[in-house]
C-alpha cells in the first residue's frame, strides 16, 4: 500500500531534542509504509553515531534515499533526485550520497560504478552496518552492504519518530515476504518472511502510549502470516506479557512458562492484536496489509472484540478474474475473495475495507477486465489504490510473461477503474452523513488551522471545527457527519 501523499517526504528533527548533533543527515523515503518505517529505524542508528536530521539536504553531510522498486515511476524519481544531489556535492565534496532500500540490491552496481551517483548503498536487511559504511565512504570508498537475512527484525532498535504528530506512529512486527506474487519485486529484495518476537513489539507500543500516541499500525507486508515461536530458553524480563487465551488462539499458544521462562508455544497476529490492544482502550490499533488468503476469523473476532481494533481492513484484490489471479500467483481466486468480504461484513458489518487493483497484467482480456470491475461493484470498497501494470525487472512476470497489453488499453481500463472506484468512494461517504464517530484528533486541517482534522475507526478522514479550545491533538471527541466529499467527511463536535 503506497501513500502518494508522502512520496518523497524529508524527515525533520524531532521537537524538544536535547542532544547536540556534531552532523547532519537527511533521508527522504519513498515506496510503502515500511519504507518510511525503515527510514525511522535508520535515523536511530545515525542518531546513535552523532549525526542530527535537517531538511535542507544542502546543509547535510550525509544524504539518504529510502528507495521502492514496485513501479518504474519511483526509479525515475530517485534518479532525478541523485542528479539533484550531485550536483550540490560538486561544491561540496564532503557530502556523502546513499541508496537504501529495495532498489539498492537491483541497481547496486549502475549506482556505484556506471553513473556514479553514490558514496554508499543498504539494503533493506543491512541498516546497522551503516556507521562502518560511512566511515569507509568517508575515507573515499564506495561501499555496499546488500545482504539479506534470515533473522533481522530490528527488534531492539527504537526508531527516531522523525516528523511525527505526536498521536499516529509505526510499529513493525515483521519483514520480508514469502508469497512471491508474480508482479512484485518484494520477496527478491526484503527477503523471506520473519516475524518480530511479540514481547518487543508489545513494550514499543507501550511504550509510544506512555509517551503520549494513541494511534499505532502494525506493519508487515502480511501481517496475517505472523507467527513468532520464541524461544523456551529466553530469560522473562520485567513486565513481560503473556499471550491472552481465548477465542484467538489454540489452547497450547501463547501461555507464560509456570518456570517463569518466556512464552511457551508459538504466537499468531489474532493473538498479538489481542496482546497490543490490552496496553490501554485509549490506544488504537491498525494494521497493514491483509493477504486474502491468510485472514482469518480469529483476526476478525478479536477485532470485533476490541473497541480500539480500528475497524478497518486492506484487503488487496489486484484483479477480478480467477485466471489472472493465478498468473498473479495470487493463492486464491475471485470467489474466495468475495466470501472473504462475505465474512468480514458478517461479523463486523461497519468494517471499512480499502484494496489494490492492477489494471492490464500479461494477457488480461476485456472479460476479465469487466470481472475486475464487477468484484469491484460486488465489494463496494471505501478507497483503493489504482495502477496499470508496470513489468519490474527481476520478477517472476518479467521472466515467465511477455507484458503484451499497450499502454493505451491499461490506461483506459485503468481510467474505467478510477472512475468506478470514485463512484462508490463518493457514495460510501455520503451514507456517512448523520452519523456520529468517535474521531481521534491528529492535528490542525490541511486547509484551515480553524479546524481539526482526525479518522474515525474505518480510516476515514473527518474535519470539525475547533468549538473547544481545550482540546489538544490526541484527544478523542464525537462527530456528528454534516456533509461530505468523495475523500474527506466533514461535521460538527457534539
Amino acid at each position: 500500500m503506497i501513500d502518494e501523499v508522502r512520496q518523497g517526504e524529508a524527515y525533520a528533527p524531532f521537537t524538544d531534542d536535547p542532544s547536540a548533533f556534531h552532523k547532519k543527515f537527511y533521508i527522504e523515503s519513498y515506496g510503502c509504509q515500511m519504507n518510511f518505517s525503515d527510514s525511522e529505524i535508520v535515523a536511530s542508528i545515525l542518531h546513535k553515531e552523532g549525526f542530527g536530521a535537517t531538511r535542507n539536504f544542502e546543509e547535510a553531510d550525509l544524504v539518504l534515499l529510502n528507495t521502492c522498486s514496485i513501479r518504474e515511476k519511483a526509479e525515475q524519481t530517485v534518479r532525478n533526485r541523485l542528479q539533484a544531489f550531485r550536483k550540490v556535492k560538486d561544491s561540496n565534496p564532503g557530502m556523502l550520497i546513499g541508496v537504501l532500500g529495495c532498489m539498492a540490491e537491483r541497481l547496486k552496481a549502475k549506482f556505484l560504478e556506471e553513473e556514479k551517483l553514490v558514496d554508499i548503498v543498504v539494503g533493506p536487511d543491512a541498516y546497522r552496518s551503516l556507521p562502518g559504511l560511512i566511515t569507509e565512504a568517508e575515507g573515499g570508498q564506495k561501499t555496499v552492504n546488500v545482504l539479506l537475512s534470515r533473522d533481522e527484525t530490528y527488534a531492539d532498535i527504537s526508531p527516531v519518530r522523525l516528523d511525527s504528530n505526536g498521536v499516529t506512529a509505526f510499529v513493525s512486527i515483521m519483514r520480508g515476504c514469502n508469497n512471491m506474487c508474480t508482479f512484485c519485486v518484494v520477496p527478491f529484495t526484503r527477503g523471506r518472511e520473519r516475524s518480530r518476537d511479540a514481547e518487543s513489539i508489545v513494550h514499543e507500543s507501550r511504550d509510544l502510549f506512555e509517551r503520549g500516541f494513541r494511534e499505532i499500525t502494525l506493519l508487515g507486508q502480511n501481517v496475517d502470516s505472523y507467527y513468532y515461536c520464541p524461544s523456551p530458553t529466553l530469560p522473562r524480563g520485567e513486565g513481560d506479557i503473556a499471550a491472552p487465551m481465548g477465542s484467538a488462539g489454540g489452547k497450547n499458544e501463547g501461555k507464560a512458562s509456570p518456570s517463569g521462562g518466556g512464552l511457551e508455544g508459538a504466537i499468531n497476529f489474532a493473538q498479538l492484536l489481542e496482546m497490543v490492544a490490552q496496553i490501554s482502550p485509549l490506544l488504537r490499533i491498525r494494521f497493514s496489509t491483509s493477504h486474502p488468503k491468510d485472514i482469518t476469523d480469529d483476526v476478525l473476532h478479536t477485532m470485533a472484540k476490541y473497541h480500539n481494533i480500528c475497524k478497518y481492513i486492506h484487503l488487496p484484490v489486484q484483479s477480478g478474474n480467477t485466471r489472472i489471479l493465478q498468473l498473479m500467483n495470487r493463492t486464491y481466486t475471485r470467489e474466495w475473495y468475495l466470501n472473504k468480504v462475505k465474512r468480514i461484513r458478517e461479523i463486523m458489518p461497519d468494517c471499512g475495507l480499502s484494496t489494490d487493483v492492477i489494471s492490464g497484467f500479461c494477457t488480461e482480456t476485456e472479460e476479465e477486465h469487466n470481472d475486475t470491475l464487477s468484484v469491484m461493484e460486488k465489494s463496494r470498497f471505501d478507497m483503493a489504490y489504482m495502477f496499470s501494470y508496470s513489468e519490474r525487472p527481476g520478477t517472476l512476470a518479467a521472466r515467465r510473461y511477455t507484458d503484451d497489453i499497450p499502454e493505451e488499453i491499461k490506461k483506459r481500463r485503468l481510467t474505467e477503474i478510477i472512475n468506478l472506484q470514485n463512484a462508490h468512494s463518493r457514495e460510501s461517504y455520503k451514507n456517512d452523513i448523520g452519523k456520529t464517530f468517535e474521531v481521534l484528533i491528529e492535528g490542525n486541517s490541511k486547509k484551515s488551522d480553524k479546524d481539526w482534522c482526525g479518522r474515525n475507526t474505518q480510516n476515514k478522514m473527518v474535519v470539525f471545527p475547533k468549538t473547544n479550545t481545550s482540546l489538544k491533538k490526541g484527544d478523542y471527541v464525537q462527530v456528528n457527519i454534516t456533509s461530505a466529499t468523495s475523500a474527506t467527511l466533514i461535521g460538527e463536535m457534539i
